[in-house]
């Protein structure tokens, strides 16, 4: 039986095994962390249960395609419930913005604020759902090869909409600042900015306000643990504790990796070298990459210092010693100057002065998550990769989270904070060895997008494979399972044929 090792347990990795496990290959994961999930560990303290990483649910359909691949259901591991908002915005002390499971309500609200933008909704959600169709049924799971992947009769026509930025598109036909930002909002799960997408990235806007905001009971682990659990009953070996120190060259060849177990202590840290017939890697491209002699990489530094990151983040998991009556289970703090923060993101980086951020209070809806009468939130703001974190930085930005909560909301926070836990740029170099502590990969802009996005195939080693949010389709839970299917795919092709 031919044996095929996985470097990184994160979404696309765990993806990645369950296909090649279900063909019938010897498959081992070699995970960093002490857990399998990547990105999406759990923080537990005190009773309280935070995701540490994706906390939105969006496109179940993708979700539900992959547990069909192996007769299964997402029901068969998890509940599944549909938020009503999907998530609130506030712009302003109670100046705030719903957005309904009920796309008719929405499209109210928007006549409500602007008259006209209710029509341009509804026909902008058509264009949406068209171009999701497109990219899901025909582009997404795409190998990132050529141009070539691109040329089809349905892009053909919507050529013009690579053209235009969503941006472009929104702001000249909406006049509402907030209806503007409801918009471009969802781009932002693409890492970057609404006026460096094309116009043909609005699908995320259909996944967003028609197939809606999920949650699973118990938290997205939940999504962690089925696909462990499928992988599994496919014979899958799991090594946490596993630091990959090299990938084995012989030759045109990957025969292997060398690993160390950081579990032990660094006196008594010995590397452990396993021989394999595959590699895949799941991990950052970019350290994947230094696990290489400098000939058999695929890019130079040079090369990654020019890409366009996706922001890292500047997180808090906070448990609260009451309920916060009122406040929505996602939601989103724009009282400050979108462009603006937008900037210090992409064009200077540099830590923001006043700048948005998210607020997920999971336990407003599953009081599994926290104790009795308590409230677990986790909020995040997106801030440039790169920069330099320090423990004054993270409580000044903590202490104007509680002011603004407080003067956009009215619910008052800052007396009954029980205890709060940080998280940024350097913990996510540390855990992850994400290249710059980028949270999100790379940018989706237009000089990025699939086929010039970082390949998944080595150029040198024909049977060493890049998977996850670096390469093709990119960023966000989702298209990472997405990209351990592809890369399932091509290596089953490929050790078909020797």
């Amino acid at each position: 039986m031919k044996r095929v090792a996985i470097i990184g347990g994160g979404f696309s990795g765990l993806s990645a095994a369950c296909y090649l496990g279900r063909a019938g290959y010897d498959v081992t994961v070699y995970e960093k962390n002490s857990v399998l999930g990547g990105r999406a560990r759990v923080l537990e303290r005190d009773g309280f249960k935070f995701d540490m990483g994706p906390t939105f649910y969006w496109m179940p359909d993708i979700f539900e395609k992959f547990f069909n691949d192996f007769d299964k259901k997402s029901s068969d591991y998890y509940e599944l419930i549909r938020l009503d908002p999907g998530y609130e915005i506030y712009f302003g002390p109670n100046n705030s913005v719903r957005v309904s499971a009920d796309v008719k309500k929405t499209v109210e609200t928007f006549e409500n604020i602007e008259p006209g933008s209710g029509a341009f909704l509804e026909n902008f959600l058509k264009s949406a759902e068209f171009n999701y169709r497109v990219a899901i049924d025909k582009v997404v799971e795409k190998p990132g090869k050529s141009i070539f992947e691109l040329i089809m009769p349905q892009t053909i026509a919507r050529v013009s909409q690579f053209k235009e930025s969503i941006s472009q598109h929104i702001r000249k036909n909406i006049k509402d600042d907030r209806l503007r930002q409801i918009l471009e909002f969802p781009v932002l799960f693409l890492g970057a900015k609404p006026s460096r997408t094309p116009l043909f990235y609005c699908f995320m806007n259909y996944a967003d306000m028609v197939l809606g905001t999920w949650h699973i009971k118990g938290g997205m682990y939940g999504l962690v643990e089925a696909m462990v659990k499928i992988s599994e009953g496919y014979g899958v070996k799991f090594i946490t504790d596993a630091h990959v120190n090299s990938i084995i060259t012989e030759g045109s060849k990957a025969v292997g990796i060398s690993w160390s177990n950081t579990s032990d202590s660094k006196e008594e840290r010995n590397s452990v070298s396993e021989m394999a017939d595959f590699i895949i890697s799941s991990a950052d491209y970019h350290f994947a990459e230094t696990l290489l002699e400098p000939k058999f990489r695929n890019y130079s530094e040079k090369y990654w210092s020019k890409r366009v990151f996706a922001p890292s983040a500047m997180l808090y998991y906070v448990g609260f010693d009451k309920k916060l009556e009122g406040i929505s289970h996602h939601t989103l703090f724009f009282d400050a100057d979108f462009i603006e923060h937008s900037e210090t993101i992409y064009d200077t980086p540099r830590w923001p002065n006043k700048p948005l951020f998210y607020g997920s209070f999971p336990s407003v809806t599953d009081p599994t998550l926290a104790p009795k009468g308590k409230e677990c939130a986790v909020f995040l703001i997106p801030v440039a990769a790169g920069l330099k974190d320090t423990p004054e930085l993270r409580e000044n930005y903590f202490l104007q989270i509680l002011e603004r909560i407080e003067q956009t909301t009215g619910i008052k926070v800052s007396d009954s904070v029980l205890f709060k836990e940080s998280y940024s740029v350097s913990n996510f170099m540390e855990d992850y060895h994400a290249y710059k502590g980028n949270a999100y990969g790379l940018s989706n802009i237009l000089t990025q997008t699939a086929f010039l996005k970082p390949k998944m195939q080595n150029r040198h080693l024909s049977n060493l494979l890049y998977a996850g949010q670096l390469t093709v389709p990119g960023p966000g839970v989702p298209p990472a399972i997405i990209s351990g299917k592809i890369a399932a795919g091509i290596a089953r092709k490929k050790l078909k044929h020797g």
